[in-house]
């Protein structure tokens, strides 16, 4: 199944709903990072979280989302713009948690509960729009529904899932995220409720071969659904080697020449996508003479 995301509304525009099928993403970002069980699945949550807040913005603005928790993961950073593209990684991507109590990947045990929840937007304009809020639970979805409630003042649900192979590879990713709009009826909001209390995982149903309009019918029990939009989503990092060399100009001069005489060239590595950029000695000098304003 191709990835994707649909934005909707239903019960007369009162609610907002979207959904993700991530499983090609989450899994181009285990390769690239080789990360083990429990990471795979802290980083792939926040994955389908960035994609998720990411859809409600226009186009080309972006935001970063980062998890600073007091768990072995060390931190999560995830960046995803308006247009249905995200990247990110977890510092520590090794992580082999054995099962939590209820039979499922510790992804709390990861994260930890203690920390800090993080999302900057950069929308085009002169400073960036920045939120925080403490982590409340260490799972990620209660922590993006905790930061929504607060820091953007929207009642929302948020659920993330992925499934794990045994070989540490993606079965399947998704998510959704749903909010309440002002003026929506109790009833409606009770009905919502219970049927999220009752929907099993969404990496499930999409293993069931679900698409997410069908997951979306299901978790607002109505088939009755505007939908708005259907956006393919990837991984996509846009990180090159001219961009690691502006930021090896930026070293200075002094700098580039310690490159050349200790190490005889350089190796630039991408946090994100993890791709490595080679400078030999002569890329080297050349971008030395542009530090001191030369070509």
């Amino acid at each position: 199944m191709e990835d994707y995301l649909i934005k909707a509304l239903a019960y007369d525009g009162y609610v907002r709903a979207y959904a993700v099928q991530a499983t090609n993403t989450v899994a181009e970002a285990q390769k690239r990072h080789d990360t083990w069980h429990t990471s795979s699945a802290a980083l792939g949550r926040t994955l389908v979280g960035g994609l998720l807040l990411g859809s409600t913005l226009k186009g080309e603005d972006k935001l970063t989302v980062r998890i600073q928790g007091d768990g072995p993961a060390n931190g999560i950073v995830v960046d995803a713009n308006g247009k249905g593209e995200v990247k990110g990684y977890i510092q520590n991507p090794h992580l082999s948690l054995p099962l939590n109590e209820a039979g499922k990947i510790d992804v709390r045990g990861a994260v930890g509960t203690q920390g800090m929840f993080s999302v900057t937007k950069d929308l085009g304009l002169k400073e960036p729009f920045s939120g925080q809020t403490p982590i409340v639970s260490g799972e990620i979805a209660e922590d993006f529904t905790y930061y929504l409630a607060i820091s953007e003042q929207i009642p929302s649900a948020v659920g993330l899932s992925v499934l794990v192979n045994t070989d540490d590879s993606i079965k399947t990713a998704g998510g959704f995220m749903i909010q309440i709009m002002p003026g929506a009826d109790e009833e409606t909001i009770s009905k919502i409720e219970e049927q999220l209390k009752t929907t099993p995982r969404i990496s499930t149903l999409l293993d069931e071969g679900l698409t997410p309009e069908k997951i979306l019918e299901g978790l607002l029990g109505t088939s009755e659904l505007n939908i708005l939009e259907k956006m393919p989503v990837q991984f996509k990092c846009d990180c090159s080697k001219e961009k690691f060399g502006e930021a090896i100009i930026a070293l200075g001069a002094e700098e580039i020449q310690a490159m050349i005489d200790e190490d005889h060239g350089a190796e630039a590595v991408c946090s994100f996508c993890n791709n490595k950029y080679e400078y030999s000695e002569a890329e080297l000098s050349e971008l030395k003479a542009e530090a001191l304003g030369g070509k």
